[in-house]
């Protein structure tokens, strides 16, 4: 079914499922006493603001239509502060279906009979682990010629694509808010990026594919951007250099705990980046020889590694495991091993091609490339589920014909950040330097 069509239009699109047990009559209606509108109607506005910063975004947005009063709550500044104390958090995931970047490498015109803008780019696939529900959200707002990058504190970074000097933009795909940061002061290709928002701050953190030649990339070093609600900034200030020999092939930081983590490849290992000593250093990672489509995930506040495990000429079994990261930083410790039975079907439908992972707060998703099949994996009941494929891409409509696959972010949808707006003075002329 279509989106809801208000005078605003919704960044969401939904699929309403009717079923026989909610097709009530009015009679029903007006003897359930949970539901008499005598009740709610007397009830103040100041409690429906509560109940209403609980309901999840695509909820509010329906709710939204209800009338004037509830339609201005989106712009109205009382409420957004109520929001932002008492909303719970959604451990959501953001998918978006495009080419890889790295199929690009040094183009700088737009391409023959194209116009340059690349419409599969402009369109998310917010899932809900919770219900096990797809919607999509759309990000028109953001110019052509960028890609998302990472995600954090309801905000999603895109990143330039041209190779050069990186440009990044943070949008709020709710309200349709675009932020720009400056340009960073080194020219690179495909650099990994980091993002971390938290009420007060942001940090990001643009690392390797320099450009040091105009035939010759290489991970050598990272600029670093800051800014908090305490005045201090410093804007793409130079780190420490990366370790010697590194690969990052997967283009993706995640953080944790003040430190910025990144698969290193040939042979495997995990970087970190500790935000507040300015240093990089290398972690061995468990098994490294036997590893398959290794990758990192935050998951409630820890970092997971999450790896197919194949010892072809020992007699252990092959299988998909998952690592904790413990407390002192450099030592792993196994904490689930998906069952043998579902392994045997996962690897079926795997086919060798490999996967990539995503966690967000108790859950993981593990995606096969090159399919539209997925795993999510409840941390917490230690539950493993097939999700349902996106219905938006099986309609047709946004399937390009197999050219591209989904690509996941961690995402927690917020109807505000704040700490936005400690970015707009940035918009003024001001002078380059290092922090």
């Amino acid at each position: 079914m279509d989106a809801f069509n208000t005078s605003m239009p919704l960044p969401f699109s939904y699929t309403f499922t009717i079923t026989s047990s909610s097709c009530t009559t009015s009679t029903d209606t007006i003897s359930n006493p949970w539901m008499d509108s005598r009740i709610w109607s007397k009830l103040p506005q100041r409690l429906l603001d509560r109940v209403i910063a609980f309901l999840p975004p695509p909820a509010f947005f329906r709710a939204r239509s209800v009338c004037k009063r509830w339609y201005g709550l989106l712009f109205s500044s009382s409420f957004l502060e109520l929001y932002m104390q008492i909303s719970p958090r959604h451990h959501w995931f953001l998918f978006f279906k495009h080419k890889a970047l790295k199929s690009y490498i040094y183009r700088n015109t737009t391409p023959s009979g194209g116009n340059g803008d690349n419409r599969t780019n402009f369109v998310g696939y917010l899932f809900d682990p919770y219900d096990i529900a797809w919607y999509r959200l759309s990000f028109n707002s953001v110019p052509s010629g960028f890609s998302p990058a990472s995600s954090s504190g309801g905000l999603v970074c895109w990143v330039s694509d041209e190779a050069g000097t990186k440009t990044l933009i943070l949008c709020n795909p709710l309200v349709g808010s675009l932020s720009q940061l400056p340009p960073t002061l080194r020219p690179r290709l495909f650099p990994s990026i980091g993002l971390t928002v938290s009420p007060t701050s942001i940090d990001v953190a643009v690392a390797g594919d320099d450009l040091i030649s105009p035939y010759a990339v290489k991970n050598l070093s990272t600029e670093s951007f800051h800014i908090d609600a305490g005045g201090f900034y410093s804007i793409w200030g130079s780190t420490s250099s990366l370790p010697r020999l590194c690969s990052l092939e997967s283009g993706r930081m995640v953080y944790v705990d003040g430190k910025f983590y990144c698969m290193n490849y040939s042979p495997f290992s995990v970087l970190a980046y500790d935000i507040a000593a300015n240093n990089w250093f290398k972690i061995q990672a468990p098994m490294r020889r036997f590893l398959r489509s290794p990758s990192l995930v935050e998951s409630r506040g820890k970092l997971n590694l999450v790896a197919a495990v194949e010892k072809s000429k020992l007699n252990v079994p092959k299988s998909l495991r998952l690592w904790g990261l413990q407390a002192c930083g450099t030592t792993w410790v196994e904490i689930e091993r998906m069952p043998l039975q579902l392994y045997m079907q996962f690897a079926e439908v795997e086919g060798g091609n490999g996967f990539d992972c995503v966690g967000h707060g108790e859950f993981i998703v593990i995606m096969i490339r090159g399919s539209d099949r997925a795993l999510l994996f409840d941390i917490c009941r230690k539950r493993w589920q097939w999700i349902p494929p996106c219905p938006y891409l099986v309609s047709g409509s946004d399937n390009n014909e197999g050219e591209a696959e989904l690509h996941g972010l961690a995402y927690e949808p917020r109807l505000a950040t704040p700490v936005i707006s400690l970015l707009d003075h940035l918009t003024l002329p001001f002078p380059s330097f290092n922090g």
